[in-house]
């Protein structure tokens, strides 16, 4: 297609005047400028470069020679961090503005830089509703450039481009968000330039040093002098001329991707599209009939990713085996070394990090526990340029406490504070992996782990053949499941590159030779899908784990949260027994159990959510109407009946585990107000009006209700119990107990809004109702309870029967 999209997004709102351009105004062809003589802009004497642009510096001044056969084609402008100051929060190599822009020739003896969103199309690049498209997507002017002389040899146009690259230009510099965010002013000029432009055959990189004025308290540059100087490069890439097939995103396999709108004249209503994001993979010409033979192929360009040569050595390897871990996916789509690491050659001097044709994993000196893989990709297509993937140094911090707490009761290795390299080695090509498959297109998977039947993880040959988790993009993490007693190594462990994440490499990266377009090759992929999907349903795409479905979340495993988040308790049991051992290091002053502590009572946590999501939720599995099976499914009433029991066994009777006297007596912890905090989150989750009238309301249509009463009778008999005669866990049950009557009050006795409405649906439902007869079995409970108990329990259940009395009573006044 021949059209001109328009590319998203793009800061259009510029002073151009600001930068020594002449605004954009009604042109007066009466006084066109005429450009002087090449020799008196450009002297024999100026540095010269030859490249993208040819670049030409006059003493401080910056030009460049832009050819005709340039004009309307696509530039992808990328400008990233070199250096940024300490506790600024970004670093060097991370990316901070990306605009695609192309030149046009003026009609006043000028260059016009216009930017594109690309929000429209339609399938053919001529006929009425073409025009009609084309009418809406007028090209923003974001800078007007004289042109100075025409290179008598070339032709080329000359136009001064210094201001444009050294003031604070939004399509090549800091965008206004950033710039709020980081709580930067205005451009001290004096102290902002251009340090140096370098051009390549399709790409011209500019090293600019800004400074801005700042009082942000965050940042001490800005804090202690009211400056921040930072530098950058904009990567000025050409985008192929012709650009590569889109492929049509399908919901049931993991992408991430570009919207744009569809008016097709064939089809009566325009059609949301996405185009997924992946690299331009194919096989070469002489290679095609075997790859069509199914023989693997080398493709016609390799995916190349480069190590930060600022990354400490020993790490390195590891890197690189996380990327060439990926090598395995690509053959699923018939390309064998389709993906490679290389160390950085830091001999060549013609290679820079910030240019734009290199993808590289940056290593960044901070203390952000986090690793991220971003893509630089042509908004056109969807085809990755490349990507920078960002690894921080307490990503390993991060790694050492996950393996610690989920597997140190398997691995001896993980039973110390300073993991030996290997270990940690291959921890960190567990990372790579992760964030490379997202530069290569793959968003999360947070429904891959469910595909995994929990006791398969402890099935030692079963689980160190196929790994935990179908998916190294989801957050599964480690096999907190094995016990020790299974003996699986660290290969029934760690994550790896797996059967889903070969299956999406295939659909994302297969080559298909002879369809007629783009919306042919999507019907292709569709069928394709369902049929892989129908054969395969563990190849489910469970999505970024923000939806009902309790089968897709982050940091879970196995089919069965309840029996997986047992077994975890259980290791979490032997990990808190050892943890003054595991974490001693000489000097210490007890810093480290207290962070390993908290590690612990996150991933306590953790468990209990995993099983709280199957409460009043569905099962939500994206189809084709070509598939069998529907798209909402019930979750069993036996399941959330399980997740009742499970909160009674493993919250509701106190976790005082998590605070031996070991532990508690060197650590500032304060577990009657963490674990009461911790009891009451859930208690307000049970007895919620909204949980409830979910509930209520799923019962009238359910072929396996659970009804509200049957749910509420099932957590009285969690809290509502005999003491246990232990001083310490008697009274969080009494705690528990008196919270209880308070959230059922509610439900009865609903607070009102100043308007005088109900606060919430249960004075529109039947749920007061539920709540009402639920109060009167909770006061049948206590008249059985009380004969049992003696001393402060007597006195509480005496005082409970009371409260219970005023909230009836209020019932009747005000029914």
């Amino acid at each position: 297609m021949n059209f001109k999209p328009i590319i998203f997004p793009l800061a259009v709102a510029l002073s151009l005047s600001a930068f020594g351009q002449k605004p954009v105004a009604k042109p007066d062809s009466s006084a066109k400028k005429a450009p002087v003589d090449y020799s008196k802009v450009i002297p024999v004497t100026a540095i010269s470069q030859d490249g993208l642009f040819n670049v030409r510096q006059v003493d401080q001044k910056w030009f460049f020679e832009v050819p005709d056969s340039l004009l309307g084609r696509y530039l992808l402008a990328v400008t990233r961090y070199i250096t940024t100051p300490q506790g600024f929060g970004s670093f060097g190599g991370e990316k901070v503005n990306e605009q695609t822009l192309f030149f046009q020739k003026g009609n006043n003896n000028n260059l016009f830089l216009k930017g594109v969103v690309y929000r429209q199309e339609t399938k053919n690049t001529e006929g009425p509703i073409y025009q009609a498209v084309m009418q809406s997507q007028e090209s923003p002017i974001v800078a007007s450039f004289d042109i100075k002389a025409k290179n008598p040899k070339t032709g080329n146009y000359v136009i001064d481009v210094t201001d444009f690259f050294k003031k604070d230009i939004p399509v090549v510099s800091i965008s206004a968000e950033e710039k709020t965010t980081k709580k930067l002013n205005s451009l001290a000029d004096d102290r902002s330039f251009i340090e140096r432009i370098a051009t390549y055959p399709i790409n011209t990189e500019i090293k600019t040093t800004k400074t801005y004025a700042s009082t942000g308290l965050g940042i001490p540059a800005g804090a202690l002098t009211g400056a921040v100087t930072l530098r950058l490069n904009t990567s000025v890439i050409l985008l192929p001329k012709v650009p590569m097939r889109k492929r049509i995103s399908d919901e049931r396999v993991g992408y991430f991707n570009n919207k744009y709108i569809l008016f097709d004249e064939d089809y009566q209503r325009t059609q949301t599209k996405y185009l997924v994001q992946r690299y331009r993979l194919e096989p070469k010409k002489e290679d095609l009939a075997k790859y069509k033979r199914g023989i693997l192929v080398e493709p016609k360009k390799q995916i190349v990713y480069y190590i930060d040569p600022a990354t400490p050595k020993k790490w390195r390897p590891y890197l690189i085996m996380g990327i060439n871990d990926w090598q395995k996916a690509f053959e699923q789509a018939g390309f064998k070394n389709a993906i490679i690491g290389k160390e950085w050659p830091e001999a060549d001097t013609t290679m820079s990090l910030e240019d734009a044709r290199f993808s590289v994993i940056r290593y960044y000196a901070s203390e952000t526990p986090n690793a991220y893989g971003p893509r630089i990709s042509d908004p056109r297509s969807g085809e990755i340029m490349e990507s920078h993937v960002g690894w921080y140094h307490n990503v390993m911090k991060l790694v050492h406490n996950w393996y610690m707490v989920q597997a140190g009761p398997l691995d001896k290795r993980a039973q110390k504070m300073q993991f030996d390299d290997e270990l940690m080695g291959q921890l960190i090509r567990f990372v790579s992996s992760h964030e490379l498959g997202h530069t290569l297109g793959l968003r999360h998977n947070m429904g891959a782990s469910s595909q995994t039947p929990v006791e398969k993880l402890r099935d030692k040959a079963w689980v160190e053949k196929n790994g935990h988790t179908v998916s190294i993009m989801d957050y599964a993490r480690f096999n907190y499941v094995a016990q020790p007693e299974d003996h699986i190594s660290p290969k029934g462990i760690y994550a790896r590159i797996g059967a889903y994440d070969k299956w999406a490499i295939n659909w994302g990266y297969r080559y298909f030779e002879g369809e007629q377009d783009e919306y042919a090759e999507e019907k292709l992929l569709s069928k394709m899908t369902t049929d892989t999907l129908t054969k395969n349903p563990k190849l489910w795409f469970g999505g970024e784990g923000k939806d009902e479905d309790p089968r897709s979340q982050a940091e879970d495993l196995g089919d069965d949260a309840i029996l997986a988040s047992d077994y975890g308790i259980k290791n979490l049991k032997r990990v808190v027994a050892n943890l003054p051992q595991w974490t001693y290091e000489s000097g210490d002053q007890y810093d480290n159990l207290a962070e390993l502590h908290k590690e612990v009572v996150k991933q306590y946590s953790r468990y209990l959510y995993h099983v709280m999501k199957n409460i009043g939720n569905r099962y939500v599995t994206k189809r084709s109407v070509d598939e069998k099976g529907v798209v909402y499914a019930e979750i069993p009433k036996q399941k959330m009946k399980s997740v009742v029991d499970y909160v009674g066994r493993q919250l509701f009777d106190a976790p005082l585990w998590m605070y031996p006297a070991s532990i508690s007596p060197f650590i500032n912890v304060k577990p009657m107000e963490e674990i009461s905090d911790q009891q009451n989150q859930i208690l307000n989750m049970f007895l919620s009006a909204g949980l409830l009238f979910n509930l209520n309301q799923k019962a009238l249509y359910s072929t396996d209700p659970y009804p509200v009463s049957e749910f509420l009778n099932d957590v009285l008999q969690t809290v509502w119990k005999k003491p246990s005669l232990d001083l310490k866990k008697d009274t969080y049950l009494r705690s528990l107990q008196r919270a209880y009557i308070e959230k059922v009050a509610m439900l009865i006795n609903p607070k009102e809004m100043a308007d005088g409405k109900a606060m919430n649906s249960a004075q529109r439902s039947d749920v007061r109702l539920e709540a009402i007869a639920h109060i009167k079995n909770i006061r049948k409970k206590i008249e059985i309870l009380l004969p049992q108990t003696s001393g402060i329990d007597h006195l509480h259940l005496t005082d409970i029967s009371k409260e219970i009395e005023k909230i009836l009573k209020k019932t009747t006044l005000n029914p």
